[in-house]
């Protein structure tokens, strides 16, 4: 499995977020810490706050907080939610994708099993298991 930049920098910047789940984070800091575009991991945060895994506020004092305990935040959940976008494969694609071995294909249905085990193992581990060392 291979996880685009874009969940690869949520990831990191959760990690960050859980070592102090209580502090607002914002993306200004986090794009100087990983060396990054601030209009990048604002985009990232958005896509973090509309499936409620942050909160986000605006102005002095404001940035991003955790929406919930770091240890109720299932690492499946995140990548599923910064992947859902990225289809495994072409044939994974919600339109039709022309494919002339569909009708034979053995593959889709074991990548399809495969997929479904990699996220499941991130389930079974939350926020809280990659948090930076920090206050958790």
């Amino acid at each position: 499995m291979r996880l685009t930049s874009f969940t690869d920098y949520g990831l990191r910047m959760l990690m960050r977020m859980a070592s102090a789940p209580g502090r607002a984070h914002s993306t200004a800091e986090m794009a100087e810490e990983f060396g990054l575009s601030r209009n990048h991991l604002s985009k990232i945060m958005q896509r973090l706050s509309r499936g409620g895994i942050v909160e986000t506020r605006r102005g002095g004092g404001g940035g991003a907080t955790l929406a919930r305990a770091p240890n109720a935040i299932r690492l499946g959940d995140i990548v599923r939610l910064l992947e859902q976008d990225q289809p495994l494969v072409e044939c994974f694609k919600t339109e039709s994708s022309p494919c002339a071995l569909e009708s034979q294909c053995r593959l889709k249905t074991r990548l399809r099993g495969a997929e479904t085990a990699f996220l499941a193992d991130l389930d079974r581990s939350t926020l809280a298991d990659i948090a930076l060392p920090g206050t958790l």
